[in-house]
């Protein structure tokens, strides 16, 4: 099947009214769709895998309400963003997020990162670490703790098998295959049982399953994966790997859901071992993969008391 055959949608359905202001900021060679509430201090908020800025709609008023410029982004390859063919590796990905911050106007901002825009947060932080005041992650390992725990923990491995799927050629035109169900199935896999019985649950998978369908973003969400690991056998992968052993000097908080069944707990809980800085770990009781959309209003006080 076809990803651009008539299942898919245009990017304006991504473009939802509300409080917020919607603009097209140009950095690191692409244009990229944000989503802006408040001012004050910048907080970049990166959603992860299916998802888009709506990731964060939560908390944009909230953040803003307390003084703070809240700028959800879409993604590279996600969303209204640009989809290039190319560029999701990590040190691209790391270097969208500080572009954004210079094109944004300020000198460094707390970074915020869920899944796999965790991944990037914390490249970000550890290539880039004047342009990161401070960094929050939910439901993502340090890179390279991952890394380790995909090679040595058996647990690990079979939690992200999810994951070496994605490395099949053309697994992009199974994931938007049915009104892209597949992606839908994987948020509700790694979602936790009473946050699938919420209607806020069923809002969520119907506009991420419709913002998969954007012509490319499959294709796109797919190249990133793929990059993290087959880079892995390649001298650019090397290269970032090396780099990214860097100590984080930015204050870290990590929040991680108990139920997380695609990052396990004891996987994201080694990733303080990268951190020079000030670390707080949380767990939170309940809660799987996606802590900011089940624990919405947790995950806002969090970001707000880290950030102030």
């Amino acid at each position: 099947m076809n990803e651009h055959a008539a299942s898919s949608v245009d990017e304006s359905c991504v473009l939802d009214e509300g409080p917020w202001t919607h603009r097209f900021v140009n950095a690191n060679g692409s244009r990229f769709h944000v989503v802006e509430q408040g001012t004050g201090p910048l907080v970049v908020l990166l959603h992860g895998f299916p998802e888009f800025w709506w990731a964060w709609h939560r908390q944009l008023p909230l953040l803003a309400d307390a003084g703070l410029r809240a700028v959800a982004v879409d993604l590279r390859g996600y969303g209204a963003t640009d989809k290039p063919p190319r560029g999701y590796d990590g040190f691209t990905l790391a270097a969208d997020v500080v572009g954004l911050i210079r094109a944004l106007g300020e000198r460094n901002a707390t970074v915020v990162g869920a899944g796999a825009g965790g991944l990037i947060g914390w490249s970000a932080a550890a290539l880039h670490p004047r342009l990161v005041n401070r960094l929050v992650v939910l439901g993502a390992a340090h890179p390279l703790r991952l890394r380790s725990a995909l090679v040595a923990n058996a647990a690990q491995r079979r939690a992200g098998r999810d994951l070496l799927r994605f490395q099949l050629p053309r697994y992009e035109h199974v994931l938007t295959r049915d009104d892209a169900a597949l992606a839908g199935g994987l948020m509700r896999a790694w979602s936790s049982p009473a946050f699938r019985q919420t209607a806020d649950y069923a809002e969520y998978e119907h506009r991420y399953r419709e913002a998969m369908r954007i012509p490319q973003a499959a294709f796109c969400a797919m190249e990133a994966y793929r990059w993290a690991f087959r880079s892995t056998l390649r001298l650019h992968g090397y290269r970032f790997l090396r780099a990214i052993r860097q100590p984080i000097i930015s204050p870290t908080l990590q929040l991680q859901g108990a139920l997380d069944p695609i990052t396990l707990p004891a996987t994201a809980q080694g990733s303080g071992r990268y951190v020079l800085a000030d670390y707080e770990w949380r767990l939170l009781e309940d809660t799987g993969h996606f802590p900011h959309l089940e624990r919405p209003d947790l995950v806002a006080g969090e970001i707000i008391r880290w950030t102030k």
